[in-house]
């Protein structure tokens, strides 16, 4: 699953949505399409836990019901885990994401590495786009890092006011430690946040279940 790309996803998804008959609103026009967004993209090759997507309906039945309408039309591999509707005025996913959660397993560093690469006043980086190059300091973007049994443990801002790739961080974590990452390390999103009162909350946490 893995290895298909986004756009494919969500063309999967507004299938699973017809098959499970879920009563989708559509917008008007000379081509409607089904009234979805999904939070962020993920990129090919990263495995997730938490992905999100909202969908407009003109009626629904409750949660638990819809989970498994809608989990019996998944292939193996995609789990819808909550439905929830959300409150009146709220804004869509995409809108909101402000950070994310993601585990890289890779077992190539200490504790010690990770912990003084962390502790720096600042962490920068030479970041490419198509028309230049420029240093760009991304410690302020590192909300946590810390070193696992398995991996590293990273949440980082994501959204549109400010994007981290955790393969950047990785780069930047394997330069201080002096090695150099294999030609293949497995990232895997575990959840994203938005901001509420100043704080990071699991998207998960707005709205509520329908009984």
């Amino acid at each position: 699953m893995k290895f298909i790309g986004h756009l494919d996803m969500v063309r999967y998804f507004q299938k699973v949505m017809r098959r499970a008959d879920v009563d989708i609103a559509y917008s008007e026009g000379f081509s409607p399409h089904q009234k979805m967004s999904f939070a962020a993209p993920l990129s090919v090759g990263i495995t997730s836990r938490g992905e999100y997507f909202d969908i407009e309906v003109h009626s629904t039945e409750p949660s638990e019901v819809m989970l498994e309408k809608i989990n019996r039309q998944n292939v193996e591999g995609v789990e819808i885990l909550s439905y929830k509707q959300l409150p009146d005025g709220a804004k869509n996913a995409m809108s909101i994401v402000a950070g994310a959660d993601y585990f890289v397993y890779f077992e190539g560093l200490t504790k010690e590495i990770v912990e003084n690469f962390y502790n720096q006043y600042s962490i920068e980086i030479l970041k490419k786009t198509k028309r230049s190059e420029k240093i760009v300091d991304i410690k302020p973007m590192i909300y946590e890092l810390r070193y696992e049994d398995e991996g590293i443990f990273m949440k980082v801002a994501q959204g549109s006011a400010a994007n981290l790739k955790p393969d950047l961080v990785m780069q930047a974590l394997s330069g201080f430690a002096g090695i150099s990452l294999p030609e293949f390390v497995q990232y895997e999103r575990l959840d994203m946040y938005c901001l509420k009162e100043g704080k990071l909350v699991s998207l998960d946490e707005i709205g509520g279940n329908i009984e």
